[in-house]
């Protein structure tokens, strides 16, 4: 199968394909590629790239596991067998999505949290507790 480079770029919604000339928008080929949604793109031989004009536009996706407003994050410890039998494992930190209003803001902003520092906010406030952490809440 030969490999193809197809650009696709948001603004002007322009598509090319050298595998599939008949292509000539983004709808298109998605209702033929994905019609009986059995065949990704990168099982046809093309790949996608973004215009550099959309690069503000597309946010970072949060995956990893830390508090916030703590640092909170994942602790290495051991499981212990009756035999004394060490196995690693992670001590993952109680984090929760959690949608709290910022009175200064006047809006809701959510942000993960673990259930120590939810505790902390109740009784300093998500100001105090946002600026001893160093995040500006307008970010999210």
């Amino acid at each position: 199968m030969a490999s193809a480079l197809c650009t696709f770029s948001l603004p002007s919604s322009s598509l090319s394909c050298s595998n599939r000339p008949g292509v000539s928008s983004f709808s298109s080929l998605c209702s033929e590629v994905l019609g009986d949604g059995s065949r990704p793109f990168h099982q046809l031989g093309c790949q996608t790239e973004l215009a550099d004009s959309t690069a503000g536009i597309v946010a970072q996706p949060r995956a990893s596991r830390v508090c916030d407003l703590t640092g909170k994050k994942a602790n290495n410890g051991y499981k212990v067998s009756f035999s004394n039998h060490r196995t690693k494992t992670l001590q993952g930190a109680n984090l929760q999505y959690k949608r709290l209003w910022w009175e200064e803001g006047k809006r809701f902003v959510k942000l993960r949290l673990s259930t120590k520092a939810l505790k902390t906010v109740e009784k300093k406030g998500l100001q105090v507790m946002a600026k001893e952490a160093g995040i500006n809440l307008a970010d999210f």
